[in-house]
């Protein structure tokens, strides 16, 4: 039940938890990993993708992303956005759609399942400028100084070496490139939470502060931090996220209400924007 302690236990732990979330929701039957697509209310659910929905509504029933990262972001024509644990492709392909036939999107996931049905979206969807490559985020297989943005969604927060992925946004960066991350953080969790393997799946148990975070992408070299914008989770939407996961962990979520409850406000995503030195 307790969170790994090794980073590839946690690798191993994570990769395992989104084939089966992938599996779960190919099948229609849903789960709760990192605000997945299970339609449960969840304010979490797709946040801020309203438009995009409509064109690729397939693809997005196996996104498991916590915000919008593509929104205003000011992604144009012919430009490079590199897409951190790129999943299933959702973002890949709002993506390509911005940056158009002469502009390319790289993902970057490790885990095959999610690869290989990025891959299916992508070619069912006709993108011919979408590559997909397998790899971790605290080590990209991407050549510095190459993309014009850096997007992630819900990603970051499972990584065990944050400050690797941080470093790797700046270095894969060209010069005056931009990042748009959306990812959940959170404020002094109870040790419930941080020990468990089902939370840390969910994208909780891992997650730093806002501040954390903040601090985390200045010290890479990045500048123009902020903070976009937030969703913070209510004791409801965080039953919702988490909930599928510690039931799949032997948890009674009957007698858990008290728990969810003194989590509320505790969590939200937010949406971290910045830029590499011109």
């Amino acid at each position: 039940m307790t969170t790994p302690k090794s980073e590839q236990e946690i690798r191993d732990l994570v990769s395992k938890a989104y084939a089966d979330a992938l599996e779960s929701a190919s099948e229609g039957s849903g789960c709760g990993s990192c605000c997945g697509p299970t339609p449960k209310g969840s304010a979490a659910k797709l946040a801020g993708y309203e438009d995009e929905l409509a064109q690729h509504g397939e693809a997005a029933t196996t996104s498991f992303g916590c915000g919008n990262p593509l929104a205003m972001a000011g992604v144009v024509s012919g430009q490079t956005v590199l897409d951190l644990g790129s999943g299933a492709g959702f973002d890949l392909l709002i993506a390509a759609d911005k940056v158009g036939p002469s502009g390319r999107v790289i993902g970057v996931d490790m885990t095959d399942e999610m690869l290989a049905a990025a891959e299916a979206n992508a070619r069912k969807a006709g993108y011919t400028n979408i590559e997909l490559r397998k790899g971790i985020i605290e080590e990209l297989p991407v050549r510095s100084d190459s993309v014009d943005w850096v997007i992630s969604n819900c990603v970051i927060n499972l990584s065990p070496r944050k400050e690797l992925v941080f470093s790797e946004i700046a270095r894969v960066l060209e010069p005056g490139g931009a990042f748009s991350i959306s990812d959940i953080v959170v404020d002094d969790l109870p040790a419930w939470v941080r020990e468990n393997r089902a939370a840390y799946a969910a994208c909780v148990a891992g997650a730093i502060s806002e501040g954390e975070y903040l601090d985390g992408l200045e010290a890479a070299g990045l500048i123009d931090v902020a903070v976009a914008e937030r969703m913070i989770y209510d004791a409801e939407q965080l039953r919702a996220i988490v909930g599928s996961d510690l039931a799949a962990f032997g948890f009674d979520l009957a007698t858990m209400p008290d728990r969810f409850n003194a989590l509320a406000g505790k969590v939200w995503s937010a949406r971290f924007t910045g830029r590499k030195p011109a």
